[in-house]
């Protein structure tokens, strides 16, 4: 009888070896760095992910490790037109290839399509899933249409006085004006 999978301490060979999906749901407050990138996380927030490993032969060498790994979930962020809170989906779908050594990684990457990882003792699956998650996320998230409307105004506006220019405030060419009636 095998032990548990723990997706944070993964022997990545015998995980491919035995061929068998691993699937979770992981509350996204366990995942510290995207919970600091939300706004208003709820307790049962969470991601839906599995990971499968699988060998591949390769002609005279050792079969190449790879890595499924496939994640769903939806992330409360600030949205950038109305500051409140949109609830972003985000979906991992990515293939890995397990090489010796971080040299060896650094010499493949340009020429392979799909991403490269170093092969350790205990891999951190978690960390690789949070990796992606944050790699997903939208750079300006917004609201398709915002619920409220937007304040397109920066700082104080004083309300225009007689003149039709802002109360309160001084012309900022006024002491040019002097100047030149000075002459």
């Amino acid at each position: 009888m095998s032990r548990p999978l723990q997706p944070s301490r993964l022997n990545m060979k015998a995980f491919a070896q035995e061929g068998v999906a691993l699937a979770e749901t992981t509350p996204l407050q366990n995942l510290e760095r995207l919970a600091e990138e939300t706004q208003g996380l709820q307790a049962d927030s969470t991601v839906q992910w599995e990971a499968r490993g699988e060998l591949r032969p390769r002609t005279g060498a050792d079969d190449e490790v790879w890595l499924h790994l496939q994640a769903q979930a939806s992330v409360p962020l600030t949205c950038q037109r109305c500051m409140g809170v949109v609830q972003t989906p985000v979906e991992v779908d990515q293939w890995y290839r397990f090489v010796a050594s971080e040299d060896i990684a650094m010499a493949e990457d340009d020429q392979s399509e799909e991403d490269l990882l170093v092969m350790e003792p205990q891999f951190n699956l978690l960390a690789v899933l949070e990796d992606e998650l944050l790699m997903a996320l939208p750079l300006v998230p917004m609201h398709e249409e915002c619920p409220v409307t937007p304040k397109l105004q920066a700082g104080d506006v004083e309300e225009p006085g007689e003149t039709g220019k802002p109360a309160g405030k001084p012309n900022p060419f006024a002491v040019l004006a002097q100047l030149k009636n000075k002459k």
